[in-house]
This record gives structure tokens, C-alpha cells and sequence, in this order.
């Protein structure tokens, strides 16, 4: 769905971006990771068309951003870090406003409004006025401004900045959504925790250069030889943790505190699928999944030796 190519950005001899190249394929969900001033923003502006590269090349659907701007637009729905909200409006009139602008006739838009402020937790919004609203229904508003006008990508950039624990759990389980919907979505964030239980697959990248890039499993894998799988079972905990040792590929297999089974994992993709069809026939599992943890210190690793950025442009 999304190819960039030897992606350049430079702010006169500040190479902000330098030769970024990956793949985001249609239905997945792209975590962009890399601290402030890694490039992340300037990136995403660039795919969102608000920016022009100073050399290479991002292509949606096998056609070039540059050749067709009118149709890159109609195809993507961008959530920027920082947005502006018109207070004095209501949160109908609000997208009713961006609908419009986007080319669909009014009568369209009010059609999918309903649907929209449904998706986003607003549906109790929709004469509520757009300064009344706390922090956490701007941020689902503006996502909902994002989607107003029938996108196929979403590039969120810090969706969920500034958003309290339950606000941020919410805001990941409509991302969900969107993807189940059929969504490619590229979002950037810090919280890197969510992003290895959100994201299919991931980016880091530090100081304009992408370090990393693949799917989740395989980013911990190349780093580190071995991932950290993280597995909810109903019952028969101790049973599950023996059987597991027993297994190819697993070199260890503890309890947390929370009460979920922790295993060292080395062996391939292919032999970890095996591993959950064999393990889910014998037991009821909840999830099965790489540590959170795993990214975290993936990238602490990666960015510790070039800790000191420039700011983000």
C-alpha cells in the first residue's frame, strides 16, 4: 500500500531525514518510533503531502505522492501531533466544515456523521459545542476529522500525546477498529509499551536514519536473537509453564506477577505459529504475544549512543 524510497529531507545543511526506505503493507498498523528530533514529524508531513523531500520518493497504491496530489489526498486521513479546533463550532458543524473541504457533498457527510462520532465515542457529542470538550474528545474529534472524507491510510502522528492511562486505552482499542475495518495505518508515538501490543509492525529511527523496520517480532528477533513471548492462560498455569520448556525453541519459562507466563523464544515465525496452534489445543489461552518490554529495551539500545538530537522540524 505504502512505499517510501530513499527518503532525504534537509533544512539547509541539517539533514533532518536521511535516506529512509520501507514498506507498510495494505491492513497493518506501523508503529514510528525514534525519541524528539529523530525525524518522525517531518516524515509523516512529507507522506501527508505538507511537505516536499529533497530527494526520493513516497508512492500510495503503486503511484507516486508527487504525481498526483489531488488523489494522494482523497486516499489519506492525517491526525497531526499539534491541531487547531474552531471552538464556536458544534462538533457536527465541525465536520460537516472538513467534509466539505475534502470534496464530498454536505448531504454525504451528514449521512456518515452518525456513524463516525459512533466509531469515536462522540455519538452523545454531536450539538455539544467544540470548547466544551475535554482533551481526550479533541483528540477523538480530530481522528474523526481524519476520517470524515472515506480514507484508506491514516498517519497518526502522537495520537494519544498528552491523554490520560484510560483515554489512551480507548484511543487504541477504536485504532483496532479502524484496522479491523480494513485501515493501513502508520502512527508515531513514545509510548512504546502500546505500540508492541498495537502495531504489526515497526520503525525506529533515530536522528533522520531508520535503524529498524519489519514486523514487530521480527525487529526483537534480529535484534536480540531471542523474543520474550508473553502468553494469558485460563488455567493450569504451572502445567502450561512445564509444557512450555518441553518445547523447540523455548529456553525459559517464568510466571509474572501479573499472573501471565513469560517464554524465551528463539526459534523462526513459522515455529512460533506452531507454537501457539500446539499450545492453544492444549490449553484456553487469552492472548499470545511479544513482551512489551522486548521494544522498550530494543530501543534504549539503539538510541542510548546517539542520545543528543536536534529538534524535530
Amino acid at each position: 500500500m505504502i512505499k517510501v524510497s530513499n527518503l532525504t529531507k534537509y533544512y539547509g545543511n541539517f539533514a533532518a531525514v536521511r535516506d529512509l526506505s520501507f514498506v507498510v503493507s495494505q491492513g497493518s498498523i506501523y508503529g514510528f518510533v525514534g525519541p524528539n528530533g529523530a525525524g518522525k514529524t517531518t516524515t509523516l508531513r512529507i507522506m501527508a503531502t505538507l511537505l516536499a523531500p529533497t530527494a526520493g520518493e513516497v508512492e500510495i497504491g503503486g503511484v507516486p505522492v508527487s504525481r498526483d496530489l489531488r488523489r494522494t489526498r482523497r486516499l489519506l486521513g492525517y491526525m497531526p501531533d499539534f491541531f487547531g479546533v474552531y471552538d464556536d463550532l458544534r462538533v457536527d458543524e465541525y465536520l460537516e466544515f472538513y467534509g466539505e473541504v475534502s470534496g464530498r457533498t454536505l448531504a454525504e457527510v451528514r449521512r456518515d456523521i452518525p456513524g463516525l462520532l459512533e466509531l469515536v465515542g462522540l455519538a452523545d457529542k454531536k450539538d455539544s459545542y467544540v470548547n466544551n470538550l475535554s482533551r481526550g474528545m479533541k483528540q477523538r474529534l480530530c481522528l474523526a476529522r481524519a476520517l470524515v472524507h472515506r480514507p484508506e491510510v491514516l498517519i497518526l502522528d502522537e495520537p494519544a500525546s498528552g491523554l490520560d492511562p484510560r483515554a489512551r486505552v480507548e484511543f487504541r482499542n477504536i485504532i483496532k477498529e479502524l484496522q479491523r475495518m480494513g485501515k493501513t495505518i502508520i502512527i508515531s508515538s513514545h509510548i512504546l509499551a502500546e505500540l508492541a501490543q498495537l502495531c504489526t509492525h515497526v520503525g525506529i529511527i533515530n536522528q533522520g536514519v531508520l535503524a529498524l523496520s519489519g514486523p514487530v517480532s521480527d525487529v526483537l528477533a534480529r535484534v536480540r536473537g531471542e523474543v520474550i513471548i508473553e502468553i494469558a492462560v485460563a488455567d493450569r498455569l504451572e502445567e502450561a509453564r512445564l509444557w512450555l520448556l518441553e518445547q523447540q525453541g523455548v529456553r525459559e519459562a517464568t510466571v509474572t506477577n501479573s499472573g501471565h507466563l513469560e517464554a524465551v523464544f528463539s526459534g523462526d515465525r513459522e515455529t512460533q505459529a506452531r507454537l501457539l496452534r500446539e499450545m492453544a489445543n492444549r490449553f484456553t489461552l487469552f492472548s499470545f504475544s511479544p513482551s512489551s518490554g522486548n521494544l522498550e529495551q530494543i530501543f534504549m539500545e539503539i538510541t542510548e549512543v546517539n542520545g543528543n538530537a536536534e529538534p524535530e522540524n
